[in-house]
């Protein structure tokens, strides 16, 4: 079988990857979570999330109703680390929601007209109207991060948008749509593990990319963009909910519950589940 990108991920595991990456994703058992600041050795049973899941996606079509009754708006950004579960994610937001309210926005590049306007421009023509929850799949922060790692744009440009971002979304939240940001994050060996997992799948290799496999090398450099960006657009209008992700299932359960448990919908219900404080929280957790 033909890998993708002359089977760089495959290469970097075995000619480049840390000693202890290497060792995690050798040693690895298919229950063992392989990140070892991960609150929790092996990941969630497979019925317990299952169950759980199902209550939330009861919620979920409840808050749904309840945006569509009150006219609210709502957005979701959703970013993190690459191979993080961020479309996994989304998908459990939205496999039960009339897809007519709820979209999701997973834009491309952009084009040579978008590149010459205000950088935030693109995003605002897919803002919620009344009634309506968008699912941003990535985002306006490729400016503080992959745009960063990989020079795309200048230092300059970087810290002009790290002073309008802010405003940005003050004025999101002032106008009344309710914004959450939701950051994954997963460990170095989890990462590569499930590079690897789309690398040898044919049905996922579509998911790579070449940032991909060039952003293998650039693990330091994505932290200290990470770390910068998250410090410096955490604020009290629109602050962040980190989540540990190397275990799918609990993040995906937390997740939905840090946007559920942050609004009074009607007919919410008391058997919500509070939000695992070990898997999701601010950025000091």
């Amino acid at each position: 079988m033909t890998l993708p990108f002359d089977g760089g991920i495959s290469q970097f595991y075995t000619q480049q990857a840390p000693a202890n990456v290497q060792a995690a994703i050798k040693s690895a058992r298919k229950s063992t979570i392989l990140n070892p600041d991960h609150p929790y050795k092996k990941r969630m049973d497979r019925d317990t999330y299952e169950a759980e899941m199902d209550a939330l996606q009861v919620e979920l079509v409840r808050l749904q109703a309840w945006v569509r009754e009150t006219g609210q708006r709502i957005v979701v950004v959703f970013e993190g680390r690459d191979a993080a579960g961020k479309g996994g994610t989304i998908a459990r937001f939205r496999e039960n929601l009339n897809p007519r309210h709820a979209h999701v926005v997973a834009l491309a590049k952009p084009t040579e007209l978008e590149a010459t306007q205000w950088y935030f421009q693109r995003y605002i023509d897919h803002m919620p109207s009344a009634g309506e929850i968008v699912l941003f799949d990535r985002s306006w922060y490729n400016r503080g991060v992959v745009e960063h790692v990989f020079g795309f744009c200048t230092e300059t440009e970087r810290e002009k948008w790290f002073q309008q971002v802010g405003a940005f979304e003050k004025l999101l939240v002032d106008e009344g749509i309710k914004l959450f940001k939701i950051w994954l994050n997963v460990g170095q060996a989890t990462q590569l593990k499930r590079f690897l997992d789309r690398e040898s799948d044919p049905l996922k290799q579509w998911k790579l990319s070449w940032i991909d496999v060039e952003g293998l090398s650039k693990w330091e450099a994505y932290t200290a963009a990470i770390d910068e960006t998250l410090s410096r657009t955490d604020t009290q209008d629109a602050p962040w909910t980190l989540v540990r992700a190397d275990d799918k299932r609990r993040a995906r359960l937390n997740a939905i519950r840090s946007v559920l448990s942050q609004l009074s919908y009607d007919g919410r219900s008391a058997g919500l589940g509070e939000v695992d404080a070990k898997i999701a929280g601010g950025i000091d957790h």
